[in-house]
C-alpha cells in the first residue's frame, strides 16, 4: 500500500532524485534576473531612444565637461611631463649611456604658516590641491622619466622652522600650540607624497647604473630658519630625519657637494661666537672637502674595478708618537671628477645680475632699438641682494668665497629659495675654469608665486678610465647638460574650470527661457482614455442627439451646465467619452439619476446616463493638509526658474560626480 507523507506525496518519490548543484540553482537565479529585470529594462530604454533625446542640450554640455576635466587633471600632467623625456634634449653620441638626475626645489608644503589668515575651507582645499598636485607630476616624471637619482635643494617645508621641539618653544607666540607632533605629521606627509610615489616607475636600476637614489638631506631657511635665527634643538630634529646637510656623493662619474649653506651664514653675522655650533659643522666640512672628495673619487674607481670599496692602510713603520693619529692608508694618484655644488642659497652675485630669458616672474627688460648685446645689469631680471627676518635671498659675498676656494674646481651649482629659475656664470671666483655655472631651480609648487613650476633635469655622460680620466674629453665641452622641465599651470586650469561653468549655466538659462515661452505641454496622462473616431454609426448619431437634446432641457431648467457620456462635433462627429459621466448618483432616492423615459424610445437609448451635471461634478477631497486637487502648472518666470534648476542639478550631478572619481583616484 502507498503511503503519503504531510504533503500529499508518495513515500519515496525524491528518494532517487539528485539534488539540486549550486552552480546550476546560481544559473537560474541570474537567468531570471536576465530575463525578468535587465530585458525590460533594456526594451523600454531601446523604445525610447532617439537620436535627439541623446544630443540633448544637457548631455552635450555633459560631454564638454567630462573631456574638459579629463584634459585638466590627467591629460595636461601627461603632456607636460612627456614634453621633458630625455630623448628630445639629449646631445649625447648613440652609444652613451648617461646618468639621468632630477633637482626639485622648495616643495614648502602648504601649512598654518603659509597663509595665516585664510579661512576654512579655502585654507583645507588648498593643502589638499598643492599637495595632489605635488604627487601627481612627481610620480609622473618617475614613471614617465624613470630618473637614476632625485635631489632635494631644501624647504621641504613652509614653516618648520616654527614648530616647537620637545625643548624649545616657537619664537612666535602665534605658532607655539604646533608642537612636535605636528611636524612629525608633516614629516609623513612629505613621504607619502615623494617618498611614496618614488618607486611608481619601478625600483630597478637602469641597464648600466649601479642603482636608483634619493636625495632630501640638505635644509632650506624654512626647515631650520637662516643664520643665527637657527634654534639648535630645530637643527638637530631635522638631521635626525633627513641627515647631515653637509655631505658629498658620487653620482655619474660627478662629485656632488652639498653644504648647509643656512647654518653657514650665520658666520656671516654679528657676534657669530655665542652660536658656534651652528656654523663650525659646515666650516669644519669645508676645511676637509678637497680630501673628502679625493678620497670619495679614489674609492668610487676601486669599485668599478671590482675591488673593495674601503682604502687598504698603508704597510709602513710608524713611530709610537704618531699612533694615536689616524693610520694612513694607500693613496693611487687619480683624476677628480667634475664638482658641482648643491646650496639652498644662492651664490653672491652683484646687485642687478640678470638671470636669463627663462626666469617667468621677471623676463629681461627689452632690448632697445640699436641694442645688440644683453643687459649687463638689469635688476628686474634679477635675484635682489637683501635679506629679512629668517632669510636671505643670497650668501655673504665673503663666505661664498671662502666656499669656491674650500671646494676648489667647481664647474657647476644649483640651489633654490628664489622659487623661480635663474643662470648665471660667476666669474669672479676659484673654479675648474670659465667661472661656475648656476642654476637656481624652480619650486615645484604652484603655490609659490610662479605660474608654472617646474624642475631641472640633468644628464651626465662622463666615462673614466681606471685613474679617472675622461675619456670624452675631446669628443665635448662639457659632461653635464641640463633641462627646465615646465610643470602644468594650475591657475590657469582652474580659470578655464570658471569659464566653462558660466558658459554652461548661460546654456541652461537660455534653454529654460526657450521652454518657458513655449508654455507647459500636457502630459501623456491628460491624453483621452478611449479612442476618437471620426465615423460614428447611426446608433450612436442617435443616441448623441438625444444626450444633446436632454443636455439642453437640463440647461433651460437649472442655468448650470450639462455632462455628456459623449460629445457630438456636427462638423467631424469626433466622439469622446467623458470619465465624469461615468460617477453615479450619491442618493437613490431619485431612481439613481435616471430620466423619465419618454414613449416609443427604446430602454437602450438611456444606457450609461447617471445623473445630471449637479450631480456628477467632481467634488475635491481634503485629507488635513492633504488636497486631490491638482496644482496650476507654472508658467512664465516660475516655469524658467525651475527649468534652470532641475537642468543645473542633472547636469551637475553627473560631472561632479566624474571630477570627485578623478581626484579620488589620483
Amino acid at each position: 500500500m502507498t503511503g503519503y507523507d504531510d504533503y500529499g506525496m508518495p513515500v519515496g518519490a525524491y528518494e532517487h532524485s539528485e539534488a539540486e548543484s549550486l552552480t546550476h540553482q546560481a544559473w537560474r537565479v541570474a537567468r531570471a534576473f536576465v530575463v525578468y529585470k535587465v530585458q525590460p529594462k533594456v526594451r523600454m530604454v531601446s523604445g525610447k531612444w532617439s537620436w535627439r533625446r541623446v544630443l540633448s542640450v544637457g548631455n552635450l554640455l555633459i560631454l564638454v565637461w567630462w573631456l574638459t576635466l579629463y584634459w585638466g587633471e590627467r591629460t595636461v600632467f601627461r603632456d607636460s611631463v612627456s614634453a621633458c623625456r630625455w630623448e628630445e634634449w639629449e646631445k649625447w653620441r648613440s652609444n652613451a649611456n648617461p646618468h639621468r638626475l632630477v633637482f626639485v626645489a622648495d616643495p614648502q608644503l602648504v601649512d598654518p604658516h603659509t597663509y595665516p589668515g585664510r579661512p576654512w575651507p579655502l585654507s583645507t582645499l588648498t593643502v589638499k590641491y598643492t599637495d595632489m598636485y605635488m604627487t601627481r607630476t612627481f610620480s609622473g616624471i618617475q614613471m614617465t622619466l624613470y630618473p637614476d637619482s632625485v635631489v632635494f635643494l631644501g624647504d621641504l617645508f613652509d614653516g618648520g622652522r616654527e614648530w616647537s621641539t620637545r625643548t624649545t618653544k616657537s619664537p612666535e607666540e602665534q605658532y607655539r600650540k604646533f608642537g612636535n607632533n605636528f611636524w612629525l605629521r608633516e614629516y609623513d606627509r612629505f613621504g607619502r607624497i615623494f617618498f611614496g610615489h618614488w618607486r611608481d616607475g619601478g625600483s630597478l636600476p637602469r641597464r648600466g647604473q649601479p642603482g636608483r637614489k634619493i636625495l632630501s638631506h640638505l635644509p632650506g631657511n624654512h626647515d631650520l630658519g637662516f643664520g643665527k635665527g637657527i634654534q639648535a634643538s630645530v637643527r638637530k630634529r631635522y638631521i635626525a630625519y633627513f641627515g647631515d646637510g653637509n655631505r658629498m656623493d658620487i653620482l655619474g662619474n660627478h662629485t656632488f657637494v652639498s653644504l648647509d649653506s643656512v647654518s653657514l651664514s650665520a658666520l656671516g653675522q654679528e657676534n657669530p661666537e655665542p652660536v658656534e655650533e651652528l656654523w663650525r659643522p659646515a666650516m669644519n666640512f669645508l676645511d676637509g672637502a678637497k680630501e673628502q672628495r679625493q678620497r670619495l673619487v679614489q674609492e668610487e674607481l676601486r669599485v668599478m674595478r671590482g675591488l673593495k670599496r674601503t682604502l687598504p692602510f698603508q704597510h709602513d713603520i710608524m713611530e709610537g708618537s704618531k699612533l694615536g693619529a689616524e693610520l694612513p692608508r694607500f693613496v693611487d694618484p687619480v683624476t677628480e671628477f667634475p664638482t658641482i655644488l648643491l646650496s639652498h642659497v644662492p651664490l653672491y652675485r652683484s646687485q642687478g645680475t640678470p638671470c636669463g630669458p627663462l626666469r617667468e616672474h621677471w623676463p629681461p627688460t627689452p632690448w632697445a632699438k640699436d641694442q645688440t648685446e644683453p643687459w649687463e645689469n638689469d635688476d628686474r631680471n634679477a635675484i635682489a641682494v637683501r635679506g629679512g627676518y629668517q632669510y636671505q635671498n643670497v650668501l655673504h659675498k665673503e663666505i661664498t668665497k671662502q666656499i669656491a676656494e674650500k671646494v676648489g674646481d667647481i664647474q657647476y651649482a644649483f640651489s633654490g629659495d628664489d622659487h623661480d629659475y635663474c643662470e648665471v656664470v660667476h666669474r669672479g671666483y676659484a673654479s675648474a675654469g670659465g667661472g661656475i655655472k648656476e642654476i637656481t631651480v624652480k619650486s615645484i609648487s604652484w603655490a609659490m608665486g610662479v605660474r608654472k613650476p617646474g624642475v631641472v633635469l640633468v644628464s651626465m655622460w662622463n666615462p673614466v678610465d681606471e685613474k679617472g680620466s675622461s675619456l670624452e674629453k675631446d669628443a665635448y665641452e662639457s659632461t653635464l647638460q641640463t633641462h627646465l622641465c615646465l610643470l602644468p599651470d594650475q591657475l590657469s586650469i582652474f580659470i578655464r574650470y570658471a569659464m566653462l561653468l558660466g558658459f554652461t549655466i548661460f546654456v541652461l538659462a537660455i534653454r529654460a527661457a526657450l521652454i518657458a515661452s513655449r508654455g507647459p505641454q500636457p502630459s501623456p496622462a491628460e491624453a483621452p482614455l478611449l479612442p476618437v473616431s471620426e465615423n460614428a454609426s447611426s446608433a450612436e448619431n442617435e443616441k448623441a442627439a438625444l444626450s444633446s437634446q436632454h443636455a439642453d432641457n437640463t440647461q433651460d431648467s437649472t442655468g448650470s451646465h450639462s455632462s455628456n457620456s459623449s460629445l457630438a462635433s456636427a462638423g467631424s462627429n469626433l466622439q469622446v467619452r467623458n470619465m465624469n459621466s461615468r460617477t453615479r448618483s450619491v442618493s437613490p432616492n431619485g431612481g439613481y439619476g435616471l430620466p423619465k423615459m419618454q414613449p416609443g424610445q427604446p430602454l437602450v437609448q438611456y444606457a450609461g446616463y447617471y445623473g445630471t451635471p449637479e450631480d456628477t461634478e467632481k467634488k475635491v477631497k481634503t485629507w488635513g493638509n492633504v488636497t486631490t486637487k491638482k496644482k496650476p502648472k507654472k508658467t512664465g518666470l516660475a516655469l524658467w526658474s525651475q527649468e534652470l534648476r532641475n537642468s543645473i542639478l542633472w547636469v551637475g550631478t553627473i560631472v561632479l560626480s566624474w571630477y570627485f572619481w578623478l581626484l579620488w583616484n589620483g
